[in-house]
């Protein structure tokens, strides 16, 4: 089984070489595999099903013209499009993962697939607003506003992130070990895929004399990403799209 793991594009409207970069994968490189997850934050922001702009239609279609093509397509929220809901995932074919984390097995590999924010445990002040934005009724009352209302909200919510940032360590915002440690204790894993901290690489450590690995995908530029791939029995963080030049 071949499986395609990317996550933190933050597709956004101007950023015409990051959806250019992200077409050609879908189109070139994820029909080479049986499946593809989406591990959170496609978009830069999401503020309902209705309230699409139209600047991501090329991908949003190419999404589409993938699952059609058979390819299953598994998709979680991230911290910044996690009001996606059932009418995004229906056109584009996609199953729209509500949890926070899923095992995902093949003949070879057990999996935990997570976003990766839950696990910056550190970062009280953010699990506090992760845990407010993520509360269903906060969610019905927001998406039951206007369009425009949600929209300035959403700057200001953006806004106040961004100060709060600028304000917090690198190790804060980075995930805690301990919170890694135990939650694949809590699903008996050793291998897990996330996003989320934008520092991609591969983490090898020993959990209960196990060898265990977390992988971490990379946040896209105009140029590409850190994507995984698990194909013949070996999973890899490869360069998008320096790593593939036989689609040139």
């Amino acid at each position: 089984m071949s499986s395609l793991f990317i996550a933190d594009l933050h597709l956004k409207a101007d950023a015409p070489a990051l959806t250019a970069s992200a077409h050609r994968l879908l189109q070139q490189l994820a029909p080479r595999f049986e499946n593809l997850f989406i591990l959170g934050d496609l978009v830069e922001y999401w503020l309902g099903d209705d309230a699409d702009d139209g600047s991501q239609a090329s991908v949003f279609n190419a999404l589409r013209a993938l699952s059609d093509q058979g390819v299953s397509i598994r998709m979680m929220p991230g911290n910044r499009d996690f009001l996606f809901g059932q009418a995004f995932a229906a056109r584009i074919g996609a199953e729209l993962i509500q949890d926070d984390e899923i095992v995902f097995e093949d003949e070879d590999h057990r999996l935990l697939l997570l976003h990766g924010d839950t696990l910056c445990t550190d970062d009280v002040p953010y699990q506090q607003l992760r845990r407010m934005l993520r509360d269903p009724h906060w969610q019905a009352d927001f998406l039951s506003k206007p369009i425009a209302e949600r929209i300035a909200a959403a700057a200001q919510l953006r806004e106040k992130s961004r100060q709060e940032t600028h304000a917090k360590s690198a190790e804060i915002m980075d995930v805690n070990a301990d919170s890694v440690i135990a939650v694949m204790e809590q699903y008996g894993v050793y291998d897990m895929i996330h996003g989320h901290t934008h520092r991609p690489d591969t983490h090898e450590f020993q959990i209960n004399d196990h060898q265990a690995r977390r992988t971490v995908l990379g946040d896209w530029r105009d140029e590409g990403a850190r994507i995984a791939v698990l194909e013949n029995g070996q999973l890899s963080l490869l360069q998008w799209p320096q790593d593939f030049a036989d689609l040139d």
